[in-house]
């Protein structure tokens, strides 16, 4: 009988425990992203804070995944604003230009291994915006700037969780096959 309860007494433990990990990542998420929205000003088109949502999700819920360390967060979102921008600006505001803004960044962002996903929106919302390269500081560069600095503070204050960032220069994907084929 006793063992029984213990185990049960084990089982809530572990339930509590977890469920004040998601609340402590909920809480630095919210904060992150109200900082960035802060800070970068929200847009007359939200949309361009878009990817920062999804990159927020990325940070506070997949800390370890290798597409949310720094080389693919950082590379991800400026190398695909900066496609989205000069896509723009030589080719102005078309839809075969969003579509190839979006190509470009995915193939630049696979032969860098930088591969962050929310960062792909960032070359639609630079061509749909009309964005000039001031774009790549204010809100893209200042917005993920904020996201990281409090994923990395936030990773640190609670004991047992896992700090962020895991590895810095880690590749995006790891391997040349991204399992878009077979090997």
């Amino acid at each position: 009988m006793m063992k029984e309860k213990d185990k049960h007494q084990k089982k809530l433990h572990h339930i509590w425990q977890n469920a004040g990990r998601l609340a402590w990542c909920v809480a630095g998420a919210a904060i992150a992203i109200g900082l960035a929205l802060k800070f970068t000003g929200l847009p007359a088109s939200p949309f361009l804070l878009a990817s920062l949502g999804g990159s927020t999700i990325f940070l506070f819920g997949l800390t370890r995944a290798p597409a949310v360390q720094p080389r693919a967060f950082f590379g991800g979102h400026l190398s695909s604003a900066l496609i989205g921008i000069l896509c723009y600006q030589i080719c102005g505001d078309a839809l075969w230009v969003s579509m190839l803004a979006v190509a470009l960044s995915l193939i630049f962002m696979l032969a860098t291994k930088t591969l962050h996903p929310p960062a792909g929106a960032n070359a639609l919302i630079m061509v749909h915006n009309h964005a000039g390269f001031l774009a790549l500081w204010q809100p893209v560069g200042l917005g993920i700037l904020i996201i990281f600095s409090v994923a990395t503070f936030w990773s640190r204050i609670l004991p047992g969780m896992n700090r962020y960032p895991v590895k810095w220069l880690e590749k995006s994907p790891p391997a040349m096959f991204w399992g878009g084929w077979e090997e």
